[in-house]
């Protein structure tokens, strides 16, 4: 393939996690058993918080909200993964790696954005208790969420549009199951430096600022919490956002994994399998985490269920 901008008739190959034919029907069943799991958890959260009067307050919304995000943000790298499995075809079209990359980059902003509108709202409903109906109202609610929209679909349709801009000549195979943009921007044959200028500056904008004020939110928390004198009252407040901790740190935590990883050359296969654990096993655990220790969704989900059994 000559040397220019041919992205008309490109198509990438997408290595994936294994190239042993033997293993595949195996991961096609792995895969395919997590999506479904992501799907219907989340969509089960969804359906509890809107069918439930009770759970119709700001924390439920965002987590409902999140669920959403969640299912894209899944369903955007395996579903084509399963395809390739199944037709044991491994490419996918210039077209087709530019729309993954685009919709991948908005549930993932996301999904980092709700976290952190999400420790606010726990900041507020523990350090200003009396005041969080008045703070945490539906307009301030729904601006938050559309705030949150259009930061990513903005960053997200940017950086697609600087990637037009970008030339590939050969090497074309993505040592990835999914179309990543940092792996794919070290097959270019023209200049890539605005792409990794703007895709460093928005990962670290979006990452620090969310991430600062997760920290924050939490600091405050901690010690509005110490400053309680029962010992059951604190164990309520913390209690309360626990499962929100808990999937901010493995969301992070593998998030970071990931990010260290693709900046190597040659990806290891600890980072294809830190990339699974956050575009896959996270939002699968998710609707587990938010449910098991929740007493309000066990019911919601409880009456969900009893619905379902008596309209049968």
């Amino acid at each position: 393939m000559e040397a220019g901008n041919q992205t008309g008739v490109l198509k990438f190959i997408l290595l994936g996690l294994s190239e042993d034919m033997d293993s595949q029907p195996l991961l096609f069943g792995l895969f395919l058993f997590m999506l479904l799991v992501t799907v219907l958890g989340n969509l089960l959260i969804i359906l509890a918080v809107s069918s439930d009067s009770h759970l119709h307050t700001p924390m439920y919304f965002f987590l409902s909200n999140l669920s959403l995000s969640d299912i894209g943000f899944t369903s955007t790298t395996v579903l084509k993964m399963l395809v390739n499995i199944q037709t044991r075809s491994n490419t996918i079209t210039y077209e087709g790696c530019l729309t993954q990359m685009y919709f991948f980059m908005i549930f993932a902003g996301l999904d980092n954005l709700l976290l952190t509108v999400m420790a606010y709202d726990r900041f507020v409903a523990i350090c200003h208790p009396l005041r969080y109906t008045v703070i945490m109202n539906p307009h301030l609610c729904g601006l938050l969420l559309l705030l949150s929209w259009l930061i990513c679909l903005t960053y997200s349709l940017l950086q697609s549009l600087m990637f037009l801009r970008v030339s590939f000549c050969k090497g074309t195979e993505i040592p990835h199951f999914f179309c990543e943009l940092t792996q794919i921007l070290k097959l270019a044959c023209s200049d890539t430096l605005a792409n990794d200028i703007l895709l460093y500056f928005v990962t670290g904008l979006l990452g620090v600022i969310p991430l600062t004020g997760i920290l924050f939110s939490y600091s405050r928390i901690i010690s509005c919490i110490m400053g309680i004198s029962s010992v059951a009252r604190k164990y309520k407040a913390f209690s309360t956002c626990g499962s929100h901790l808990l999937v901010v740190s493995l969301f992070y935590g593998v998030g970071l994994g990931v990010y260290l990883t693709s900046g190597t050359t040659h990806p290891s296969r600890k980072g294809s399998i830190a990339s699974v654990i956050y575009t896959v096993v996270t939002p699968m655990l998710n609707p587990f985490i938010y449910s098991l220790k929740n007493r309000d969704m066990k019911r919601a989900l409880r009456r969900l269920f009893r619905r379902g059994a008596y309209s049968q």
